[in-house]
This record gives structure tokens, C-alpha cells and sequence, in this order.
């Protein structure tokens, strides 16, 4: 018989928090490299430096055998669900500024939240659904159906990919919280650095000498199948850094979503949002545009509404739980 899923609050939030501040940097960094290297080659470098740091995990928490797994399926489509929301999202860094590339993203703890009714079974109220759907509203006007696509200065599609990218984020992370039960964090993060691995070394393959891009001015596309190149050596550190970073990233969120209630743990993802502005405007000068002030505003706020409305419920439970266990 399983066990069921463990739920330390604080510890998850910790987590959580270390890894939305390690994301920013990711971001930032790839920001910073998709002018001149390919996403894919990318993706491959930063993979396979994060899965030796992962693998060194692994070893400190409880060796090789914590590999192993009942249940390989899921953690296939776990790791496929992961690389197309980081490509998605990275493909919209490429055209997009990076503080509204991840507020459109930041639709995906308003998902978590959603989607753990039917996938985890966890309860959400009406309050905390009516907060959920105000956070989308805010997704639609960081969108500006309004406007013109000469106006918002990208194509639709690519203000559509943050969202897919957070869908698919937040698949993952219930996806994460159904395999906590048996799986260590490490071993977590191991999957989804292999998979990482092999879809971009099939990128490789297929379209690392760049035919597929030759002709196509679009910023979205170059980077994703422009020709592999040898990095400057300037750019190694980064490189190195962004493999560090990713054997942080997918520890602390796994660990998250490993020992919290994801309804708990996701809108802390939302620190991510300030951070996203700060880089924005000291590496790259750019700062939203007024209706991404609105919808991060709504997004944010939803989020800590349906945070504070969380543990109110966890506060009020405590006592009665403690009158039937006193009978």
C-alpha cells in the first residue's frame, strides 16, 4: 500500500522560493545567449553539466538505487511535459522582453491551482476559484486582443507560448506531486535532465547544421534552429553556470512539490515576477508596458489571495481536528 504524500509547508516554500530565484537567472542567462547559440545546443549544455551535479545528489541521498522506479511512464511524460515548457518559453525569450515572457508564464500557478482539483483530488472553494479566474483575466489583458499585432511587437503565437509553457509547467509539477510519494527530489531531477538530453541531441541531429533556419528572420525561429557553434570562451562560464543552475532548479522544485500541497506552494512561484522586472531592466533596459502592470498586478494579487485563503482554511481546521482527537 502507498504512502500518502507528505506536507511540510514551510520546507516547500523554502524550496520553492531558492528555485524561482535560480530560474530568474536561468532566464536571464539564456536571454543573454540566444542571440548567437541555438536553443537546443543550449538546452544539451545545460543538461548534461546539471545532470552530473544532480547525479552527485543521488549519491548523498541514498545512492543508485534511488533511480529506480515503478512507474517509468509517468516520469516519460513528466520529462516531455518539462522540455516543452521550458522550449515554449524560451522560444518567446527570444522575441519577446523578459519581464512580460514571464508574467504571461505566471498563469501557470493560477493552473496548479485549477488543475489539482481533478488530478490530486485537493479541494479549491468558490473564493479561491473566483480568484483564479481574475488572475486569467489578467493573463488576457497582459495579451491585448485590442491591439494590433503591429502594435503589441510580436506575433500572437509567440504571446501564446508563455501560456502553453505554464499549462505544461503545471502538469508537470502534479505530476511531480503524484511521484513524491516514491521518488527522491535527485532522482526527479535526474529524469528530466535525460530527457532534457535526448530530445535535444535529437534536435541535433535533425537540424543542428542549421538548414531549417536558413531564410527565416523570425527571432523565434533562428533560435530555436539556427546551426550549433562552438562557444566563445567567454561564454563557457555561463554555459557551466547555467548547468549549476539547472541541477538547483530541478531539485528545489521537485523537492516542493514533493513535501507541500501544490495549491500551498505555487503562488510563492510568483517572486519570480518582480525578479523577472529587475533583470529586465538592469541587463536588457526594458521595462512593461502598462497593461503588463495590470495583468501583473491582477496575477499577483490573485495569487496571494488564494495563498492567504489557503492557510486561513489550515488555521481554522487545526482546532476541530484537535476536538476529534481528543474524543
Amino acid at each position: 500500500m502507498s504512502r500518502p504524500p507528505t506536507n511540510t509547508a514551510t520546507l516547500g516554500i523554502i524550496f520553492v522560493l531558492v528555485g524561482v530565484f535560480c530560474i530568474s537567472i536561468n532566464d536571464m542567462l539564456i536571454k543573454q545567449l540566444s542571440g548567437g547559440y541555438p536553443l537546443h545546443q543550449i538546452v544539451f549544455a545545460r543538461s548534461f553539466i546539471g545532470i552530473l551535479f544532480s547525479l552527485i545528489l543521488v549519491q548523498l541521498e541514498g545512492g543508485w538505487r534511488i533511480l529506480y522506479t515503478r512507474r517509468p511512464g509517468i516520469h516519460v511524460v513528466r520529462g516531455l511535459l518539462i522540455v516543452i515548457s521550458n522550449m515554449t518559453f524560451f522560444l518567446a525569450l527570444a522575441a519577446l522582453p523578459l519581464a512580460d515572457a514571464t508574467a504571461l508564464f505566471f498563469a501557470a500557478p493560477l493552473f496548479i491551482t485549477l488543475l489539482s482539483i481533478p488530478i490530486l483530488g485537493e479541494k479549491v472553494g468558490p473564493l479561491r476559484l473566483s480568484a483564479v479566474v481574475f488572475g486569467f483575466v489578467g493573463v488576457i489583458v497582459m495579451q491585448r486582443p485590442w491591439e494590433g499585432a503591429g502594435n503589441i511587437g510580436a506575433a500572437r503565437i509567440v504571446l501564446l507560448l508563455p501560456v502553453a509553457a505554464a499549462l505544461t509547467y503545471a502538469l508537470t509539477q502534479l505530476l511531480t506531486r503524484k511521484l513524491g510519494v516514491e521518488s527522491k527530489a535527485s532522482a526527479l531531477a535526474v529524469y528530466i535532465q535525460g530527457m532534457f538530453i535526448v530530445v535535444s541531441a535529437g534536435f541535433l541531429l535533425v537540424a543542428g547544421d542549421g538548414r531549417f533556419a536558413l531564410g527565416s528572420s523570425n527571432p523565434s525561429v533562428q533560435f530555436l534552429l539556427r546551426a550549433w557553434v562552438w562557444p566563445d570562451q567567454s561564454d563557457l562560464w555561463v554555459f557551466m553556470g547555467l548547468g549549476l543552475n539547472a541541477a538547483i532548479i530541478g531539485y528545489c522544485l521537485s523537492q516542493a512539490y514533493r513535501v507541500a500541497d501544490a495549491a500551498t506552494v505555487a503562488p510563492f512561484e510568483y517572486v519570480g515576477l518582480p525578479l523577472a522586472v529587475f533583470w529586465g531592466f538592469f541587463i536588457f533596459a526594458e521595462l512593461p508596458v502598462f497593461e503588463v502592470w495590470v495583468g501583473i498586478t491582477m496575477i499577483l494579487s490573485s495569487g496571494v489571495f488564494v495563498f492567504l485563503r489557503e492557510r486561513y482554511k489550515t488555521q481554522a481546521a487545526k482546532p476541530i481536528r484537535g476536538r476529534i482527537k481528543g474524543r
